[in-house]
């Protein structure tokens, strides 16, 4: 059996418990999966900066990865079945608590330019799982992850936009995360990947049904 890049990544990373619990990990994807999505340059109608702090200012111009999407790049193919596989979710579960019974996989790649920001906010709701990895590259990209929020809204830590790194943590009233203003002098890559319950009724936007639908 093939080792899992995803479990040795968060079972090396310990749980940091303010302000919410959260995982800082690092080497998130097998080299080849990252690789992939570098170099993968979709249309230029998915690059966007300023869009009101919420990312649904840009639906109908996000690019999530569909199974139209798996079946002509191997490699998306290979990304989604990594965290659809059954000892990813079982990981997820034990050491974090995410509950993924009947859980969809959603993996959005998000390409920000200068003027983006994030207002705060928490991603309750569908959502049973939240992990962004980080995949921009050079030296100022060390400091593009995104940050982490009291409820108020004031910033107390920063997560890692180092290459290939990912925040990890569960939606809860208490997960309080955005992005601060700041310049961007590139293109800013993340992969965002959500796990969403049966309410989730964008169905459209995910790589595939939940297990049992």
């Amino acid at each position: 059996m093939q080792p899992n890049h995803v479990i040795a990544a968060l079972t090396a990373s310990p749980v940091l418990p303010w302000p919410f619990p959260h995982w800082q990990m690092h080497d998130v994807l097998p080299a080849s999966v990252a690789s992939a999505l570098v170099t993968w340059m979709p249309d230029a109608r998915f690059l966007g900066g300023e869009s009101g702090g919420q990312r649904a200012g840009r639906n109908g111009r996000r690019l999530f990865i569909t199974p139209a999407l798996r079946a002509a790049n191997p490699a998306l193919d290979d990304l989604a079945r990594l965290f659809d596989d059954g000892r990813t979710r079982a990981t997820f579960t034990s050491c974090c608590d995410a509950d993924l019974e009947n859980a969809a996989l959603r993996l959005e790649l998000c390409l920000d330019t200068d003027g983006f920001w994030l207002e705060p906010h928490t991603d309750i709701g569908a959502k049973r799982l939240t992990l962004l990895v980080s995949l921009s590259m050079g030296a100022e990209a060390a400091d593009w992850g995104t940050d982490i929020m009291t409820a108020e809204g004031a910033p107390v830590a920063r997560a890692s936009g180092l290459f290939n790194s990912g925040l990890l943590f569960i939606p809860s009233d208490r997960s309080w995360h955005g992005f601060l203003p700041r310049p961007l002098t590139g293109v800013r890559r993340t992969l965002i990947v959500n796990y969403v319950g049966p309410e989730w009724l964008a169905t459209d936007e995910l790589a595939r049904p939940a297990p049992n639908a």
